[in-house]
């Protein structure tokens, strides 16, 4: 992880000293808020928080490093003849370290992009069994681990607000699918017009 920090930091040095923004102020740090939409099912929804400062390479590519979370739910559960219940929840957590790159389309007020992220995924899931019949009814597991992921997204600024769709490809743990579709509003200080 250190490793991946440093080599992105010692990248993003290297190219400022070539290239830089010329209508727009090169530094710039991003909040983003929004709701997770897992895959799977019985996949329900979750929250997504994420930090991404950035440096403009020019008025139209930004180089940045994207630390995000995310924590979604999912569940399932069935009615038995005697109206007991039983059924199963889980909860997953995702922390993100991606280096990611933006083409802006155009350098107007409104500006659409495309972008990418590379990067390393944490990922943690608690599941809890549960029925009514059973003497234990709670039974828990959690789990954990790493893995590499990408993420394409599109989206906009506008003045200083951001507005982005984007598609974590994480892969699989076992069963369980952990990619995820994000859909994010935030807002960025610093990167305004010079």
């Amino acid at each position: 992880m250190k490793k991946l920090l440093t080599i992105a930091a010692l990248a993003l040095g290297v190219s400022a000293a070539k290239a830089q923004s010329t209508e727009f102020k090169p530094f710039r740090v991003g909040f983003d808020f929004g709701y997770a939409i897992p895959s799977g099912e019985g996949a329900k929804g979750g929250i997504i928080f994420a930090l991404e400062p950035k440096y403009a390479m020019s008025d139209k590519l930004a180089l940045g490093l994207r630390i995000e979370g995310a924590v979604t739910a999912r569940s399932t559960g069935t009615v038995s003849d005697e109206f007991g219940f039983s059924g199963s929840t889980s909860a997953k957590a995702s922390g993100s370290y991606l280096a990611t790159a933006d083409y802006y389309i155009n350098t107007n007020s409104f500006r659409p992009f495309v972008g990418l992220g590379v990067g390393v995924h944490q990922l943690a899931s608690a599941d809890f069994s549960f029925d009514e019949n059973a003497s234990d009814e709670n039974v828990a597991v959690v789990e954990g681990g790493t893995k590499l992921g990408a993420t394409p997204r599109v989206g906009f600024d506008y003045g200083h607000f951001r507005a982005q769709v984007e598609y974590n490809m994480i892969g699989k743990t076992g069963e369980i699918k952990n990619n995820y579709l994000g859909i994010k509003l935030g807002f960025f200080l610093g990167g305004g017009r010079q």
